[in-house]
């Protein structure tokens, strides 16, 4: 990728001098973040209000300029909700459900990504990284007067890592100087780059795609309504794609595809910028450019997630394409699936082998993305002639064929994934609706005056529904019990009862369901308890 300028847009964790680089032997650390980008700082976050010790080590000082990560989806919302971030970030974000789908100036489709009610959070929100990263640092600021046992260092490099049976050595630099330190469990969180990745000399297999996409984030009071539009071969650049998308404070992000022999160098200048984006704005439209950048991009994951007691999470562990939002809101549901695996390893609740599921399910995940961003790459960018052929005739159909409006792909948008062949899952009752079977995310709905998911996401617990029963333990952990009056013709009811008369819900610590029946078992839900801990 190469930008146009580098600099800070929030300093948030200015270098300080640590008394680590003062002793004689490495001080041991439980778990160290290895990057402060928006998972590292949810990791930390997500771990800390767990009661787990952790150190996040950055490179820089806070987060860079440059939008870079945009689109935030639902369930990272719902995400961020259970770490206490999401309110600042939906009330800075851009909210939007509704994308429109042009080809040259026409258009052939709309779409509406959650056309239903009943949900506390929108389909998406548009939000630059850094005001993301910002939120959940200051949300970790907050939480670390209240104790909280989370530490950031900021200008800290990892210059190397020493793995050993029950521990890492890890060779740091800041402004001070080198030192080592000590850890239980390393998370590397450090991108598509990753040092850490590199050290050990890991692979990171997959494919490149010969294009190149030209972002172009510019400041101008627009008319245009608050959608995702994107063009096939419009006038303003002809023969490719172009995408645009609202942001916070006036700024909007234009895509322009570019094709792959081009001088990367030539295309960042504002004499070739500047009349490609006033051609497609019209020339009344006057803006002012906030951050360029052109990137290649690849889909490409690791082979394993876990080596030992390092872990990788986010771009470090694998890469797709930013058509369709999956890079940061997958890695974030990295976070969502890590966390809760940890802390009951490290407080000695389960079993070191729980977190072998923590890359098989987050492998299913990233290998969902990589198909998805793959699709829409070869969809945009056809290799062949009959590839050519199959999007010319899905467009020219697309308008007045509803079929065919699903083979349309300018982005297969970020989705939660569902995990229905985990090892951790239980029983599952053919009698409950399919949209909460195992495996999947719950599903929000109001209650009363309250959020369903509002009220799930602090440990394992049972949801059950026009029934009662006591909390399940085992192995030290309480699934506690949230009882409801599903009422016929409600959306609770709707989408947890089905033609049920009552139901029994065993959600995981991440809002997924573990298991569920449509009557009271109590051998049963601790069996499965036991299962969704990996004991």
């Amino acid at each position: 990728m190469v930008d146009v300028r580098y600099e800070t847009a929030f300093r948030l964790y200015p270098f300080q001098p640590t008394p680590d680089q003062n002793v004689e032997k490495p001080v041991r650390h439980s778990v160290v973040i290895i990057g402060g980008g928006p998972v590292g700082m949810a990791m930390a976050l997500d771990l800390g209000l767990k009661g787990v010790s952790c150190l996040v080590l950055d490179d820089h000082d806070g987060v860079g300029v440059g939008s870079r990560a945009i689109c935030f989806a639902k369930r990272t919302l719902e995400i961020c909700d259970r770490l206490g971030a999401g309110d600042p970030m939906v009330d800075k974000g851009v909210v939007w459900n509704v994308g429109k789908v042009f080809r040259q100036t026409r258009q052939i489709y709309d779409f509406n990504l959650l056309p239903e009610e009943g949900h506390n959070r929108p389909a998406f929100i548009n939000l630059q990284q850094p005001y993301f990263e910002r939120f959940l640092v200051e949300e970790i600021r907050r939480q670390q007067a209240k104790g909280v046992p989370i530490e950031i260092r900021g200008k800290t490099a990892i210059k190397g890592i020493t793995n050993h049976d029950r521990y890492s050595t890890l060779d740091l630099e800041n402004d001070d100087g080198p030192y080592q330190i000590e850890a239980d469990w390393v998370i590397a969180c450090d991108g598509a780059r990753s040092p850490v990745r590199q050290m050990m000399d890991l692979s990171f297999e997959g494919r490149v795609f010969e294009d190149n996409f030209l972002i172009c984030d510019v400041k101008m009071d627009a008319p245009f309504p608050t959608e995702r539009w994107f063009w096939f071969d419009p006038p303003f650049n002809p023969g490719q794609s172009v995408l645009l998308h609202k942001q916070p404070d006036d700024v909007w992000r234009i895509d322009f595809q570019l094709g792959w022999d081009i001088d990367r160098q030539a295309v960042v200048q504002p004499e070739y910028y500047m009349p490609k984006v006033q051609a497609m704005l019209g020339p009344d439209v006057t803006f002012t450019p906030e951050w360029v950048s052109v990137y290649t991009f690849q889909c490409a994951s690791m082979e394993n997630y876990r080596h030992g007691r390092v872990l990788f999470a986010g771009d470090s562990a694998h890469q797709v394409s930013p058509f369709g939002a999956r890079g940061c809101n997958g890695g974030i549901q990295d976070v969502d699936n890590l966390g809760w695996k940890l802390a009951l390893v490290i407080n000695g609740q389960a079993p070191e082998s729980l977190l072998d599921t923590y890359h098989t399910e987050r492998k299913h995940g990233a290998e969902e993305n990589i198909l998805n961003s793959s699709r829409t790459t070869d969809f945009m960018t056809p290799k062949t002639d009959v590839t050519k052929m199959f999007r010319e005739a899905v467009l020219d159909l697309v308008e007045h064929a509803p079929f065919a409006r699903p083979l349309v792909n300018s982005g297969r948008l970020s989705v939660p994934c569902t995990y229905q062949n985990s090892k951790l899952n239980g029983p599952d009752s053919a009698e409950l609706p399919d949209r909460t079977a195992v495996g999947k995310p719950m599903c929000d709905a109001p209650v009363q005056d309250a959020w369903l998911l509002s009220q799930f996401g602090k440990g394992f617990q049972i949801l059950a529904l026009n029934c009662t029963l006591d909390g399940i333990s085992a192995n030290g952990v309480t699934a506690t019990v949230t009882s409801l009056d599903a009422t016929g013709g409600t959306l609770l009811a709707e989408r947890y009862l089905g033609q049920a008369n009552q139901a029994v819900y065993l959600i995981r610590p991440d809002q997924h369901v573990a298991a569920r029946w449509s009557h009271v078992d109590s051998d049963a839900i601790k069996a499965a308890l036991i299962t969704a801990m990996g004991c």
